[in-house]
């Protein structure tokens, strides 16, 4: 397949099950390395997983965590700040700014296990997101969330990508995410778009 998503766009990617939209994520985001062809992300080729790269990037998949389970969510915002190696300053203006934006409040203070799926996704949403990347993969980002909680994640990275021209690709099977997110759908079927 080949396809360009521009600076500050956002894009759906759809297509049936076994389709290849979440490998495809996998390899733009350099997690797995492609069997053949040339991809290009930001100026860089991703399976290098170059720093700067790294720094530039996010991948958010609905069915995968990365926050620790049994700690508060803000100590895993604090590891990746130190990962990131975010200046504190930033740090606390852009856990600010998510915490307004996505109604986090008392979430940060309470240990992981102990949220509801959808209050996990917001904090998992945050932590993937403190770093401003300028490139964002989002992998069923609503899945298995009520009504009300997809609305709130699609306004929210309605606004991110406007605060930010953040470029967006976006996987799901509900098309409400799609619809009311992207001006353009590439569609992927038995591997051809």
């Amino acid at each position: 397949i080949s396809f360009k998503v521009e600076p500050g766009e956002i894009v759906g990617f759809l297509g049936p099950n076994g389709a290849g939209k979440t490998t495809t994520l996998k390899m733009l985001s350099g997690l797995l390395y492609p069997s053949s062809g040339e991809i290009s992300v930001l100026g860089f080729v991703p399976a290098k997983r170059e720093t700067a790269f790294l720094r530039q990037i996010t991948l958010v998949m609905g069915q995968r965590n990365q926050l620790v389970w049994d700690v508060p969510a803000q100590l895993t915002f604090e590891l990746n700040r130190a990962i990131y190696q975010i200046p504190q300053e930033n740090y606390r203006s852009m856990v600010k700014e998510l915490t307004d934006l996505l109604e986090l409040g008392p979430l940060l203070e309470k240990p992981v296990r102990n949220l509801s799926l959808g209050e996990r996704m917001k904090c998992e949403i945050a932590v993937a997101l403190l770093h401003r990347p300028q490139m964002v993969f989002l992998d069923e980002p609503t899945i298995g969330l009520d009504v009300t909680m997809q609305q709130r994640i699609r306004r929210f990275f309605a606004e991110y990508n406007r605060r930010f021209g953040a470029t967006v690709l976006l996987t799901s099977h509900y098309m409400a995410d799609v619809a009311s997110l992207c001006k353009r759908v590439l569609v992927i079927h038995h591997g051809k778009l």
